[in-house]
C-alpha cells in the first residue's frame, strides 16, 4: 500500500520537508506521514469489513431493521445502522496512526453526538426539527472545541479576508449543509459510501498539498472505512448505513474540509471540497427547488432523486450507483484540474472511466432485485 502513496508525494509535487509540516508533525514521534497514512487505511478498511457484520447480527437482534413500507421497494426487513461500524472504524483508525489524541477531541465528540441522534432517528424517525437540533448541537460542539473558517478569498482582488467570529456561523452552515446533503443522496444501495469514498481522494491531496496532514490523516481514514463498509452495502445489501452513517460521512466530510482546507485563504480550498461533493450537493439543490415548486416542505421525502430518475428510465441498482461513480469521479477529476495536479486528475479519470464502463458489464446487466428508499 505504501507504493500508492509514494506515488502521489513523488507525481503532485507534495512538499515532504521536515520543516514544512510545522506544528502539525509535533507530537506524531517522529514518524513520517508516509508511515501514518497506510496504517490509518489499513486500520479503517480492515475495521469497517470486519465490524460491519457485527453490527448487522446486533441490529437484526436489537430490531434495528428498514421495514418494507410505500416508499421502499424491498419486502424483507434490512438492517440499519452501518453507520456505527464506518464510525468505530474511522476512530480506530485515528488513534491507531495519530497518539495526539486530544487534538481530535472536538471531532470526535461532535462525532458521537451525531451517531447517537442518528441511532435514534433509525430506530424510530425523529422530527426534523428535533434531528436538526442534534446536528446544531454536534456542529456547535465541534466549533467551541475544534475549528472554523477563518477566512475567504476577495471575490474581485483574490485577497484572503479575515471574518473573525463570523466564521462560527459560516463554519455551522457548512457542516449541516453537507451532513443533509450526504444523507439526501443516501437511497440507493452503496451510493453514499461509494460517492463519499471518491470525493475523499481529491480532499485528501488537497489536504496533504496546503500542508494539514492531520486533515489529510483523517480523509483517509475516512475514505477506507467507506470502502470497507461499501463492500456490505453494495447491491444486494446485506446492510445499510441508515441517517447514523449518511450523518456521520457528510459531517465529517466538512469538518476535514474545514481544519484540512476551508481555511486555507486560496481559492481552490473552497472550489475543490464543493466539487468532489458535487453530485450530492446538486441532488439536494433539485430536491429543494422541486419540493418548494410543488408546495411541499423543503425537507419532505420523495422520490424524484437522480438514482430515482435513473431506475425510471430502466437502469437496475448496480448500473444507477456505478454511473453515478462514475459522474462523482469526473466532479472529483475537475477538483484536481483546479488544484494543479496532473497525476490526480489522470488518477479520477481513470475511474471515471472504469466506472462508465462497468454499468453495461456483464455482473452488472442482470435484472435488478430491486431495493430502493426514499429520502
Amino acid at each position: 500500500m505504501t507504493w500508492f502513496f509514494d506515488f502521489f508525494y513523488n507525481e503532485m509535487r507534495l512538499d515532504r520537508r521536515v520543516g514544512a509540516c510545522g506544528s502539525w508533525r509535533a507530537g506524531l514521534d517522529q514518524r513520517s506521514f508516509g508511515d501514518l497514512y497506510p496504517i490509518a487505511f489499513g486500520v479503517a478498511l480492515l475495521g469497517a469489513l470486519t465490524l460491519t457484520p457485527v453490527v448487522r447480527r446486533l441490529a437484526l437482534r436489537s430490531g434495528l431493521v428498514d421495514m418494507p413500507g410505500e416508499r421502499r421497494i424491498h419486502t424483507a426487513p434490512l438492517p440499519l445502522g452501518g453507520g456505527v461500524a464506518m464510525y468505530a472504524a474511522f476512530w480506530l483508525a485515528l488513534f491507531a496512526a495519530y497518539p495526539d489524541r486530544s487534538r481530535l477531541a472536538g471531532l470526535f465528540l461532535a462525532t458521537t453526538v451525531l451517531v447517537v441522534v442518528g441511532l435514534a432517528d433509525d430506530y424510530r424517525e425523529l422530527r426534523w426539527h428535533t434531528k436538526l437540533l442534534g446536528q446544531l448541537a454536534a456542529a456547535g460542539l465541534f466549533v467551541a472545541l475544534g475549528d472554523r473558517i477563518e477566512f475567504v478569498t476577495h471575490p474581485v482582488t483574490g485577497n484572503p479576508v479575515y471574518i473573525g467570529w463570523w466564521g462560527v456561523p459560516l463554519t455551522i452552515f457548512w457542516l449541516i449543509a453537507l451532513t443533509n446533503v450526504v444523507n439526501l443522496i443516501d437511497g440507493l444501495d452503496g451510493l453514499a459510501a461509494g460517492v463519499c469514498a471518491i470525493a475523499a481522494i481529491p480532499l485528501f491531496a488537497v489536504a496533504h498539498d496546503l500542508g494539514r496532514h492531520e486533515a489529510a490523516l483523517m480523509t483517509i481514514a475516512l475514505g477506507a472505512a467507506a470502502l470497507g463498509f461499501l463492500r456490505h452495502n453494495f447491491h444486494p445489501a446485506k446492510i445499510i448505513m441508515g441517517d447514523t452513517g449518511a450523518m456521520f460521512l457528510g459531517f465529517t466530510l466538512a469538518a476535514i474540509s474545514v481544519g484540512g482546507a476551508l481555511k486555507g485563504p486560496a481559492t481552490l480550498a473552497f472550489v475543490v471540497p464543493v466539487l468532489a461533493l458535487g453530485l450530492p450537493i446538486l441532488d439536494t439543490a433539485l430536491a429543494i427547488v422541486r419540493r418548494v415548486a410543488a408546495g411541499r416542505p423543503f425537507y419532505a421525502r420523495d422520490t424524484g432523486h437522480l438514482h430515482h430518475r435513473l431506475l425510471a428510465v430502466g437502469l437496475n441498482q448496480r448500473q444507477v450507483a456505478l454511473t453515478m461513480y462514475a459522474a462523482s469521479s469526473c466532479l472529483a477529476a475537475a477538483a484536481a484540474v483546479v488544484s494543479g495536479s496532473v497525476a490526480l486528475f489522470s488518477v479520477l479519470a481513470g475511474l471515471a472511466l472504469v466506472f462508465g464502463i462497468l454499468p453495461f458489464s456483464r455482473s452488472a446487466v442482470p435484472k435488478d432485485a430491486g431495493r430502493t428508499r426514499g429520502a
